[in-house]
């Protein structure tokens, strides 16, 4: 018969348990990335998609920022998009305490640093749902460990949050926050649970948001099983709120900035949800399948059987059989119903995976399959009605395309072990006591085969998925030489803040500049600002993710208008396929440029409100620098068959270019103009994919778009305009792409840039020095006009002229602007981030109210005459009802 924990033991229980997922967790995913040959375990590569580009750089960032190396601080990051806002990042990618770890590996190893704090962070999780598990109810220590196990190693984490580590934090939140319920629900810990609702927002809001509502279900369904007088369920449900309130008001200071800071983020994309096919749906649920658009369900075999074996166990009681089905069936159904997709992302379609709550259905899963193993093992009956839900569910997942010869090959074996070991856990239960011995024996052959057999299909799943995520998406080296240089060389040259070093057009990821030092255009977040991408965008820049992740303009006017006074040139990253192989050097090239402020003479645009851009990124630029050094020549293009290409369509306008048929002997499609010999020739085509290069010489220009929409190209150097003042471009497009027909070409006149910054020069601050969220800078005597500051005016700045009090900054063009009238000598600028004081007074308040109702708990408990002793008739109800 089954012989649950006794109650004295129930923490040491808990501890035990919570190692031992911990540490099955550690081992499958060990195994998996060593099974897949990734690093840290291999050659290949876990650096995909935004684990490269965003989540490593700015771990390595906050490594700076704890080792005092950043530029900037929490407040502002100097380093990426010409100066952005930092505190709403940190609350976004690095809130979860595991990410302070990083600062005890070597800068060098940042990568590691990164996969160890993903394993640790997914062993915790596994660890809090086993301590959930066991304070559900009592049962064997090693199953909540393997359950717990299970939950953390779910299809969900092995598949997406193993590459998106900062919604590890929401897998740890979701069983901690279903423990505050069962704290509330028994009047206990009111304190801790307000802390511990608080460190999981803080953590990862995002997340935390979804764990929150499941938590919610979980408690509403177990007062619903608990059968309590309506007074005290409604009583457990408010202090339930209470604790979500205060604990989301002491993680209101974060919350507070990125919710704003998302209100001041370029807009992503409109997407619309369409549920996936039942077919696809249920094949996630079996191991080794992958799909990036599919919800990834998969809990084990072991666990799966249990789950689906709870309405046939007839040892658990009725109330609670259809409870937990009810909870299953239901999260299930709100996976593919759209309103119900939408609260689940706080009303907001997710760009990219759009079923990023699926962590909460596998946790219902375990809990469910806790709740069938807790009460004993299923007999026969339920394993065999078990076994015929997993079969039906196997033939109809198997029409799938997502279901693969290996699939089976893993899940057959599993089955067999999975069923197996509960057979034999059912013996085991039936037998009696005085044949301890054979016991003994089947519990740990059972023991053997439930744990074997997880660690294996779930290190296999694992693999998969890391193997499938390199096919299927795009891939980063981890730290190696070619980072090593650029960062020797920013070092040798960085001047901040008398000027900024860019890492280069050239990039490795997305966020150079938090990788390799520097002070760049580049910047890749969720929480990119709307005036810095639409400003870069009108100077020629180009970007991918919709607008959302930046890159560098290698361009000698926008140069000058950010104070770039040295940029690194990159050979191409041999770890990008799609690149020309070639080494080479690293290089550095230095401009003198003017310094961060500089002064624009009365009537500019900025005393009339703020001025608008225009179609032309050649003419925006001239906008900013306040001199025309341009030249527009009229160009004509031609396909390799000389007639005039085709229009492109009326969404994105431009002339339409293919690469000739193969077998035709045709020319490339080409350009040609007429400018002023000598001048420098750029090239604007942002919706072309392909090479550029002048013909006579000229190194090719690469540009890359798409048709999609998700990233255009940036404006392009060619070269210097041959003697004879005719220009010829040869284009080499690797798809049908558009090219402007008109304004396309552009060609600098270098002198009349030099005389334009040697203007900037002469009248610009004497001296600059930023500090995190605050810049200063000497102005000479009697500067009238307008003081513009090359950052963008993000929201969040005040600035002010010598000793007048600080006004929301100006703008000029994109950029901070502060209004001078000849007798200020200093201009200070500091930085607020939007949120931060609504957020600070909100925590403030739930601070001040979390202690006065522990004075107040005090007080009535130091008060009472005659303090009751709990009776034990309360919680013995709650555990049977439960």
């Amino acid at each position: 018969m089954h012989r649950p924990t006794p109650p004295g033991d129930s923490r040491v229980t808990g501890r035990t348990a919570a190692l031992l997922a911990a540490a099955l967790t550690v081992t499958a995913l060990c195994a998996a990335d060593a099974l897949a040959r990734c690093y840290p375990f291999g050659p290949r590569t876990r650096s995909v998609n935004d684990l490269g580009n965003q989540y490593v750089p700015f771990h390595a960032h906050l490594w700076d920022l704890l080792h005092g190396r950043a530029d900037g601080g929490l407040l502002v990051n100097w380093q990426s998009g010409f100066g952005a806002s930092f505190l709403p990042d940190v609350g976004t990618y690095l809130g979860s305490p595991f990410a302070l770890l990083v600062a005890v590996f070597p800068r060098d190893e940042i990568d590691l640093a990164v996969y160890v704090v993903t394993v640790l962070k997914t062993a915790a999780a596994g660890a809090a749902m086993a301590w959930l598990l066991l304070a559900l109810r009592p049962g064997r220590w090693w199953a909540a460990g393997l359950l717990g196990a299970s939950y953390a190693l779910c299809g969900w984490a092995v598949a997406v949050s193993i590459y998106n580590p900062m919604w590890i934090d929401g897998l740890i939140a979701l069983p901690l926050l279903c423990l505050v319920g069962e704290w509330t629900l028994r009047r206990r810990r009111p304190v801790l649970g307000v802390l511990i609702v608080a460190l999981a927002w803080i953590a990862n809001f995002y997340t935390a948001y979804m764990a929150t509502l499941a938590a919610g279900l979980v408690l509403l369904l177990r007062l619903l099983l608990a059968e309590l007088p309506r007074r005290q369920a409604l009583a457990a449900a408010g202090r339930a709120v209470g604790t979500v309130v205060l604990g989301i008001g002491l993680a209101a200071p974060l919350v507070a900035v990125v919710y704003f800071g998302t209100k001041h983020a370029y807009p992503g994309r409109e997407g619309h949800f369409v549920p996936v096919a039942v077919d696809d749906l249920l094949a996630r649920l079996l191991p080794t399948t992958y799909s990036f658009s599919t919800p990834a369900l998969y809990v084990g075999v072991t666990a799966l059987l249990l789950a689906l074996a709870l309405p046939f166990h007839r040892a658990v009681p009725r109330r609670v059989r259809a409870g937990w089905t009810l909870l299953v069936i239901l999260v299930t159904l709100s996976l593919q119903w759209p309103p119900t997709q939408l609260v689940w992302h706080a009303f907001a379609t997710p760009q990219g995976s759009a079923y990023r709550e699926a962590f909460v259905l596998c946790a219902v899963l375990v809990i469910a399959a806790w709740h069938t193993l807790s009460h004993g093992p299923p007999d026969w009956r339920a394993l065999g009605a078990a076994s015929a839900l997993l079969a039906l569910i196997a033939a109809v997942a198997s029409r799938s395309t997502l279901v693969h010869g290996y699939t089976w090959m893993v899940f057959l074996p599993a089955v067999v072990g999975a069923l197996g070991g509960l057979a034999l856990l059912a013996t085991e239960g039936r037998g009696r006591p005085a044949a301890g011995r054979r016991s003994a024996v089947l519990a740990g052959c059972a023991v053997a085969l439930l744990v074997g057999g997880q660690l294996g299909e779930t290190a296999a799943t694992s693999a998969v998925a890391s193997r499938q995520r390199l096919d299927h998406l795009d891939d980063y080296a981890p730290w190696g030489e070619r980072q090593q240089r650029q960062a020797d060389a920013i070092a040798g040259a960085d001047g901040w803040p008398r000027y900024r070093t860019e890492p280069g057009r050239d990039q490795t990821v997305a966020n150079d500049p938090l990788m390799v030092g520097g002070q760049g255009a580049q910047y890749y977040s969720s929480l990119t600002s709307d005036v810095l991408s639409r400003t870069l965008t009108a100077l020629g820049g180009g970007w991918t993710s919709r607008g959302r992740s930046l890159q560098s303009l290698d361009n000698p006017v926008t140069d000058a208008v950010f104070s770039v006074g040295a940029r690194v040139h990159s050979p191409p990253d041999p770890h990008q396929p799609w690149l020309p192989q070639g080494g080479g050097p690293v290089t550095v090239s230095r401009e003198e440029v003017p310094p961060l402020v500089t002064v624009r003479p009365p009537g500019t645009p900025a005393h009339t409100g703020v001025p608008a851009f225009g179609p032309s990124p050649y003419r925006n630029q001239e906008r900013l620098l306040g001199s025309r050094v341009y030249t527009l020549p009229r160009a004509t293009l031609r396909t390799g068959a000389g007639s005039p290409p085709q229009p492109g369509d009326t969404r994105r306008q431009g002339l339409l270019v293919t690469a000739p048929a193969r077998g035709t002997g045709l020319p490339a499609p080409t350009i040609t103009a007429r400018c002023a010999a000598g001048d420098r020739v750029f090239l604007w085509a942002p919706h072309f994919s392909g090479t550029a290069r002048l013909a006579g010489g000229g190194p090719d220009a690469r540009f890359r778009s798409d048709a999609e929409g998700t990233q255009t190209a940036a404006m392009q150097p060619l070269g210097p305009v041959p003697a004879s003042g005719r220009l010829r471009i040869e284009l080499t497009p690797n798809r049908p792409s558009r090219v402007p027909d008109s304004g396309a070409v552009g060609c600098l006149d270098t002198a009349a840039l030099r005389t334009a910054v040697d203007g900037l020069r002469a009248g610009a601050a004497t001296e600059v020095t930023v500090d995190d969220g605050t810049l200063r800078a000497e102005l000479p005597a009697g500067s009238k006009g307008t003081a513009v500051v090359a950052a963008p005016r993000i929201a969040g700045w005040r600035c002010a002229a010598g000793g007048a009090a600080e006004r929301p900054a100006g703008e000029y063009y994109g950029l901070i602007a502060v209004p001078l009238d000849g007798s200020a000598t200093s201009l200070s600028c500091t930085f607020h981030p939007p949120g931060l004081r609504l957020g600070a007074t909100a925590g403030g308040a739930a601070l001040l109210t979390l202690i006065l109702l522990c004075v107040l708990g005090a007080v009535r408990r130091r008060r009472a005459a005659a303090p009751r002793t709990p009776t034990p008739e309360q919680p013995e109800r709650l555990t049977h009802a439960l």
